[in-house]
């Protein structure tokens, strides 16, 4: 997706050979209209799969998420990392642990709001080491939902979360897929190294 690589060249700023920081436009601060592009090509590559339901976890992959359950006209339901008063019982949980954060978190969906009737399309902000969407996944497996696959924003395709998805038998797509992030400078897949 052009327009999303050509937005993380202009403002992605490369921290380290593994990290990439998109807050200007993903998360922390918003393009809507770039979320809107990004909801569109979602739909696009998942079209044929009549997907009930997206499930995406808090709170990079809400917006979008959200757009994409705008287009389709789906609910969008975000897995919570952190127990509230009113999300205490009948819960689909899984362990995920952040390694940009360097903690676990128990994420939870409410039953509620997934069952063995939805097809889901899981959708979040960045792919690396995978847990985020191994996680997702398996809350999906609890309910015993259709999963459609796995939609991300940026994979990092140097880290090991992609062959962890395929493994599990799920259809990925990645709207902008890191090759390196080596000498400060963005590489897609694809491109040569013109470092």
């Amino acid at each position: 997706m052009e327009l999303l690589k050509n937005k993380i060249r202009q403002e992605g700023k490369v921290l380290s050979e593994e990290v990439l920081k998109v807050d200007s436009f993903l998360n922390h601060q918003i393009d809507p209209l770039l979320m809107q592009e990004i909801g569109k090509e979602f739909v696009k590559r998942f079209s044929d799969q009549n997907i009930t339901r997206i499930i995406t976890i808090e709170s990079s992959g809400i917006a979008p998420a959200t757009m994409a359950g705008m287009i389709l006209g789906v609910p969008v339901v975000f897995a919570r990392k952190r127990k509230s008063l009113t999300l205490t019982d009948h819960l689909y949980s899984a362990k995920v642990y952040s390694f940009t954060k360097k903690e676990s978190n128990d994420i939870s969906v409410s039953q509620d709001f997934i069952s063995n009737e939805d097809t889901v399309l899981l959708i979040d902000d960045f792919l690396a080491n995978g847990q985020a969407a191994l996680g997702l996944i398996d809350i999906a497996k609890q309910a015993g939902a259709t999963i459609a696959g796995v939609g991300i924003v940026i994979e990092k395709c140097f880290q090991p979360g992609g062959d962890l998805i395929r493994k599990e038998g799920v259809r990925l797509e990645s709207l902008a897929e890191l090759q390196s992030l080596k000498n400060g400078q963005v590489q897609f897949v694809g491109e040569e190294n013109n470092g």
